[in-house]
């Protein structure tokens, strides 16, 4: 049985497209006005998707189910497998007592709260962005900040802001592996190529914004004055996290881009603070200089950071090693780990969806049937490689078989509720984009123009305030800002690329990284006084990567990579 997509199911395109978003609106409702749990909101958003496609779009019931039923597992393996066996790595660390390592070096890094900010909420805030993704970043950073003295609300908002910087590249390129592997099909293109090209694209966005924001950062927390006071350590941190952003997004991994960033901005600014110190230490008024005896000192925190860093460094050997034939071409057989990984996929069909729905101009040029193929890179995914780094580095840190596991059960238990939500979000994805749509929603955003580009930053920001999460933004919007560059001969991979730049913004407003953050500095109920002090900023920045994304769209287009 085959079924062939309709566009307009109501008749005119506005009301087609507005009855087609009733899910995404059910969810924003359900999140940021009937404030519901997350996934009970993703589950009525869900069954408002199967409603839409079964009773306004006439989709057969077997393939609504069956799309949904694709979503989750897509879900399954291309997100949760990923983002669970990420935060699963740093619970490892947290296990065994190394993180405690770690925080001891971050405290004795500096007494000037103005370094302080920079290294653990731009700099570490990033890294573990990078390797476990989700709220953990906010969380982590915002209570060793407050546990080192912040007030509490100004080291939520510090760290909500320094997130910004890594979000787009998120858990092991988690964010761009989804927005890859959901729009290749859309591209005539290879998952791993479609992903490559949005982490190239992206690596020629994000670095922008990382350059402003470690002054950001300072002129938050201390002014203007007090920022020009320590431009050195501003222009340093940016500086270092951008050019290794760009190099890594473009030349090596997107699964590495934000460890190595953030791994090369805090070691920028530690060897620079070993030969530069601001005049003066800035502290919080009223707060007493720190006794020299109870502070690590620079010597004995330089001692200890190789062995409080190890896990990391066990981290990036072995997804270095995993993506080895992506970063240099041509290597012998035996030596190209990336092949011999890729031998062990498994690529099929799925059964029942793939090839029965039927698309047809304007989307495609004629009418075609929608493929429904599912790859399963069991030892390629960054999930399997955080997985066996993981072990790795716990038996390296002395950690038994049993620890390992007890955190592994862990692990599940804590991530419950969120695994849950995404294998919805991506269940109403898939619903949403075989039975139009998804399409239907492309087309409309197409009548936008020229000013597309700008619009579509604002589309990724809304993505990320509803969901919290660039990887489920760019699983519910990604495909349809694809297809609406195509309709408007705009190269797609600027605006999947954009969706994502865009999301990062949105970050710092999302009702859940703000219940995160407060939570985690016992605040809570203060999100509201973290939303006003964190919107303006927010809304400004977007306008920012937008006025970008419309500059490489018309007049910089030299800078969109080709896959």
């Amino acid at each position: 049985m085959t079924w062939i997509q309709d566009y307009q199911p109501a008749g005119g395109l506005w009301v087609s497209a507005l009855l087609a978003a009733l899910p995404i609106i059910v969810l924003l409702v359900a999140l940021g006005v009937v404030r519901l749990s997350a996934h009970l909101s993703a589950a009525l958003a869900l069954v408002t998707a199967l409603g839409v496609a079964l009773l306004l779009y006439g989709m057969p019931a077997g393939l609504a189910f069956d799309s949904a039923a694709m979503g989750v597992v897509f879900g399954v393996w291309s997100v949760a497998w990923i983002a669970f066996h990420a935060v699963y790595f740093h619970n490892v660390t947290v296990a065994t007592g190394r993180f405690d390592s770690i925080k001891r070096v971050l405290a004795g890094f500096s007494e000037d709260r103005r370094l302080q900010a920079l290294l653990i909420a731009f700099g570490f805030g990033a890294l573990l962005e990078g390797v476990a993704g989700g709220g953990s970043p906010i969380a982590i950073t915002a209570a060793m900040m407050a546990a080192l003295g912040f007030p509490p609300v100004k080291a939520v908002v510090l760290a909500l802001l320094a997130n910004t910087a890594p979000v787009a590249f998120g858990g092991l390129g988690n964010p761009l592996i989804v927005l890859g592997r959901l729009t290749a099909p859309i591209m005539h293109l290879k998952p791993d190529q479609a992903t490559d090209a949005f982490s190239a694209m992206v690596g020629r966005q994000v670095p922008v914004l990382a350059l402003i924001i470690p002054a950001f950062l300072v002129v938050v927390l201390a002014g203007f004055k007090r920022m020009v006071e320590v431009w050195p350590a501003v222009l340093t941190a940016g500086l270092a996290f951008a050019a290794m952003q760009f190099v890594a997004s473009n030349y090596i991994s997107a699964s590495l881009v934000d460890v190595l960033a953030a791994l090369t901005a805090m070691a920028a600014l530690w060897i620079l603070t070993r030969f530069w110190q601001p005049a003066s230490v800035w502290r919080f008024e009223g707060e007493t200089p720190v006794p020299a005896s109870s502070n690590l000192g620079a010597a004995k925190a330089s001692r200890g950071a190789l062995y409080a860093w190890m896990p990391y460094i066990i981290l990036i050997a072995a997804i270095f090693l995993t993506r080895i034939g992506t970063i240099f071409k041509n290597l012998p057989v035996w030596l190209d780990l990336t092949k011999l990984l890729h031998k062990a996929d498994w690529i099929f069909a799925w059964p029942g969806l793939h090839n029965h729905v039927i698309q047809h101009p304007p989307i495609t040029a004629k009418n075609a049937p929608y493929a429904a193929t599912f790859t399963v890179d069991f030892l390629f995914s960054p999930g399997t490689v955080a997985l066996i780094a993981a072990v790795i580095a716990g038996f390296a840190m002395g950690a038994k078989p049993g620890l390992l596991l007890s955190t592994y059960r862990k692990t599940l238990h804590q991530m419950r509720w969120a695994l849950a939500t995404i294998f919805m979000i991506l269940a109403i994805a898939f619903v949403m984009n075989y039975s139009g749509a998804t399409q239907t929603l492309g087309l409309a955003l197409a009548t936008t123009g020229a000013v597309f580009p700008l619009f579509s930053a604002y589309i990724g920001w809304l993505g990320v305030f509803l969901t919290g999460s660039d990887a489920s933004t760019n699983s519910l919007f990604g495909p349809m800002q694809v297809i609406s560059a195509q309709q408007l001969h705009i190269d797609p991979i600027l605006a999947g690329a954009t969706n994502t730049s865009g999301g990062v913004m949105g970050k710092m407003i999302s009702p859940q990284n703000l219940s995160i953050g407060a939570t985690a500095i016992g605040q809570t109920g203060k999100e509201g006084s973290l939303l006003r002090q964190t919107f303006l900023w927010s809304f400004a920045l977007t306008a920012v990567v937008g006025v970008i994304s419309l500059l490489q769209a018309t007049i910089l287009t030299a800078m969109i990579p080709s896959p």
